[in-house]
């Protein structure tokens, strides 16, 4: 069986962090074919904004239309996942996807009704990630209604990952701890990534 994974990462990530985790990941999982885009160089993590820049959406929604995989992954992390969401939205065929969220903004009731889409946060014995709250209420008011209910998968990290945001990189980067990420930018350092959602 084979897999697909176009990845997209957070607010201020840049080509190098993507290629760190990608080098990870292939690494690890030398059968899976990964891709990857950064967040567009822009000052703003808004959605509508992160979407508009993203110059290569035409040529990302082709990636995952052409490929002839088994199963295709769209993780986006943080606010990626609002690009993400936009490729996902874009194909007209889900039999083979899986749209993953990873502590950013949440998919759309249509993207939550399909039983493969996958919402991620964080937490540790002494703290939740950045978007942990929001994800769980999102989800919360979507299951008031839903003929599927969601739930917020939830990945545990160490002990010594405690901030918001060393939790908010430990579910790209299980390396994230509160001594390597001290900044947004530092999300990526000594990148193992972290795969929880492939399956």
């Amino acid at each position: 069986m084979s897999t697909f994974v176009l990845f997209i990462g957070g607010y201020q990530s840049t080509w190098i962090d993507i290629r760190r985790w990608m080098a990870s990941a292939m690494h690890d999982n030398p059968s899976v074919i990964f891709d990857g885009y950064p967040y567009p160089d822009i000052r703003s993590a808004k959605a509508a904004d992160a979407i508009a820049a993203f110059d290569s959406m035409g040529e990302a929604i082709k990636k995952v239309k052409d490929s002839q995989h088994d199963t295709k992954f769209i993780v986006g992390h943080s606010s990626g996942c609002a690009i993400a969401n936009k490729i996902d939205a874009s194909l007209d065929d889900y039999t083979t996807i899986t749209l993953v969220t990873l502590d950013g903004f949440s998919p759309s009731n249509a993207q939550l009704e399909r039983t493969t889409t996958q919402v991620w946060s964080a937490e540790s014995v002494h703290g939740k990630s950045l978007h942990h709250d929001d994800m769980l209420d999102r989800v919360e008011e979507y299951n008031k209604n839903a003929t599927h209910k969601q739930k917020v998968q939830m990945f545990t990290a160490a002990r010594n990952c405690s901030t918001k945001f060393a939790l908010h990189f430990s579910l790209v980067n299980l390396s994230a701890n509160n001594d390597t990420v001290g900044v947004i930018t530092d999300g990526y350092n000594k990148c193992k990534a972290n795969l929880c959602w492939l399956s």
